[in-house]
């Protein structure tokens, strides 16, 4: 018995789960993608801090400590923003809202990885800048702006076009 039958365990995509359930995966997959998100962003956040206490730091040009600081901004930005799925979920949990948490999660999930790609395109750029120059640092920061536009935007939408799980794969 499919769902246009009847049978509100069954989905579009083969699966046999409530909505609760359904709602309960997909908020736990948000949750795990924001944790990979957040790792690498909170290591790259460290480096990023601990910058003005090196003894090159002195040596920048007015160019890039405002890039630094744009970086140091974008660096807690995407903290923040991750972390708002956690403060929304508690300000919501019990209130049997697990459906508009997952929408609120997914649209919260998509700004941290912009922000993180910002994030960067945004350290390489700088970092290529203090080690080989001006033209080194745009060159690298388009590279990765491109690189990762490539694998997060190109990739994800060539896989849509594909064909659709079915229960005969």
């Amino acid at each position: 018995m499919s769902e246009a039958d009847g049978d509100p365990r069954s989905t579009e995509r083969g699966r046999h789960e409530t909505p609760t359930e359904r709602w309960d995966r997909n908020w736990a997959d948000i949750q795990q993608e924001l944790r990979i998100v957040q790792t690498g962003t909170q290591i790259l956040a460290g480096f990023l801090l601990t910058l003005p206490f090196q003894q090159r730091f002195t040596t920048l040009d007015v160019g890039q400590r405002a890039v630094y600081l744009v970086l140091v901004v974008l660096a807690v930005l995407v903290t923040v923003t991750a972390l708002s799925a956690v403060a929304t979920h508690r300000l919501v949990f019990r209130q049997r809202q697990k459906h508009d948490l997952v929408r609120v999660g997914n649209v919260i999930l998509l700004a941290t990885l912009i922000v993180s790609a910002l994030l960067f395109a945004g350290t390489v750029l700088f970092v290529f800048d203090v080690v080989v120059g001006d033209i080194g640092g745009v060159l690298g920061g388009v590279a990765v702006a491109l690189g990762t536009a490539a694998l997060w935007v190109s990739v994800p939408l060539a896989v849509r076009r594909t064909r659709r799980d079915t229960d005969d794969d």
